[in-house]
């Protein structure tokens, strides 16, 4: 993850300046800055996003993966369901 920009933001106005002195040829730009804890947090249902998304394609490719025998679909089938069960558990999705 990048370093945050540390600067000094005017409590009147808002403007901000880096720690750096100007050496005269600043040209002022429109630019959208956030607090950097929301970028924090951001990244971090991002990465939980990607885990749960990772679980989900295991489950599915184990899925298309699997061919039970004739006699043994039902267990099979009820097997998958409890592991999908578990797994919406896990990530608060199942109520």
């Amino acid at each position: 993850m990048p370093e945050p920009i540390v600067a000094w933001q005017c409590i009147g106005c808002g403007k901000l300046e880096a720690p750096q002195t100007c050496i005269g040829v600043c040209e002022d730009r429109k630019v959208e800055l956030l607090p950097a804890h929301h970028y924090a947090e951001a990244i971090a249902q991002l990465d939980d996003a990607s885990k749960a998304l990772a679980q989900w394609h295991n489950l599915a490719h184990r899925l298309l993966q699997t061919t039970p025998h004739d006699d043994a679909w039902q267990s099979s089938y009820r097997a998958f369901q409890a592991q999908m069960r578990a797994l919406l558990a896990q990530q608060k999705i199942l109520r």
